[in-house]
Formats: C-alpha cells, structure tokens, sequence
C-alpha cells in the first residue's frame, strides 16, 4: 500500500460516520460535490477581496482565511464518492459531474490566487500560480483522454489531494505569518504553488509516456 492510499484510508475512517449520517438524512453524491464547488468560489471571493485590500496585515489574515476555506472544501471532494460507493448511488453521470466540478473548483481557486498575487505586486507569483494552473487542467486532461482510450493512468506524483493540500497549506501558513517582520509571509503561499508549477507539469508530461509505452506495447 502507497502512502496514497494509506491516507485516504485514513481519512475515511474519520470521514465514515460523517459520511453514513449523511446518507441517512437523504443527502446525494452531487449535492456534495455542488458544495464543495460553492465552497471553493467563496474562497476565490476571499482571495479576490484580499488582492483589493490596502493593509497588507489584513490581506494576509483573509488568505489565511481562504486557504481554510479551500482545504474545507477538500473533504466534499471525499466524501461525494465516498457517499455515493457507501450509500450504492454510483452512476456514471455522478462521475462526469464530479470531475467537471473539481476543475471549475480548482480554475475558480488558483484564479483568485492569481488575482491576490497581481493586485497585490507579485507579478512573478501570478505567473507561477498560473503555470500551477496550467499544470493543474494538463494532469487531469492526460488522465481523461487516456481513459478515453480504454488506458489506466493514475501515475505521477501532483495528483489533485497532494495539490488541494499544498495550495490550502500554504495559503493557511500565509495567514498565520501574515504579522511576520523577518521574511515576506506571501512568499509561503508562492513557495506550494512553484512545487505545484512544477511537479504537476512533470506530472502531465510523464502521464504522457506512461500512454505511450502503453500503446506502444500494444502495436
């Protein structure tokens, strides 16, 4: 067993109780994964309302308060398919609608980023925080289109978890150090998102050979 699967196994014994409490009550797998997408947008809307703020002090505390947000919204990200295999409401729409959403999730999270960093002079912040972005859609788009094509790809290290956790970690340490004279606290939050830019392109493109020694061995 990965460390991977070591953890989610983890979490779902913390999440189980939560995740039976719900079924009981008649919630769904896509009531959810809709709050969860509600949940990402209200932190896009934090970090958004940061970037405008003139007291950097205050800025900081709000992208505190959104990486909270955004790591909250991690666990609807779990419990809908955990809801959904738990409670017998797998469908294939459920699973389209999931994936869909958690892209919306992650674009409406990293563009308030995105926003903060350039409002508030990181232009080079923006810039990583954007190739994370880019990196963030190519992961999943390789794994979809190599489905697609009857393939299994799950390789690679920036899967969406380890993404979510970085992102939500940094922004939340962000917010904790915001009153910090020895450094600039924003570069905790730019720091993930460069790890991101990175693995996550990495990612992509190792998806990419993993597919084609996958066809290739199947000439």
């Amino acid at each position: 067993m990965n460390y991977r699967d070591w953890l989610q196994q983890l979490v779902y014994k913390i999440i189980n109780p939560v995740v039976r409490g719900m079924i009981k009550v008649g919630v769904t797998p896509n009531f959810i994964t809709t709050t969860g997408l509600v949940l990402n947008i209200v932190a896009a809307v934090v970090f958004i309302y940061a970037g405008l703020r003139a007291d950097a002090s205050e800025s900081l505390t709000l992208v505190g308060w959104g990486g909270g947000i955004v790591l909250f919204a991690g666990l609807f990200d779990m419990m809908d398919g955990r809801v959904a295999r738990v409670g017998g409401m797998v469908s294939r729409f459920g699973a389209l609608y999931d994936s869909v959403l958690d892209r919306y999730s992650e674009l409406f999270t990293l563009f308030g980023i995105i926003f903060y960093l350039f409002l508030q002079g990181y232009f080079w912040g923006a810039i990583i925080a954007f190739v994370a972005l880019i990196g963030s859609l190519m992961v999943s788009y390789v794994r979809a289109r190599a489905e697609g094509l009857g393939l299994d790809c799950k390789v690679g290290l920036m899967q969406r978890p380890e993404r979510v956790v970085l992102t939500s970690l940094g922004a939340i340490f962000c917010g904790v150090f915001g009153h910090c004279q020895a450094f600039d606290p924003v570069f905790i939050l730019i720091a993930p998102l460069f790890v991101i830019a990175l693995l996550a392109n990495w990612t992509a493109f190792v998806r990419i050979a993993h597919c084609h020694n996958l066809l290739k061995n199947n000439e």
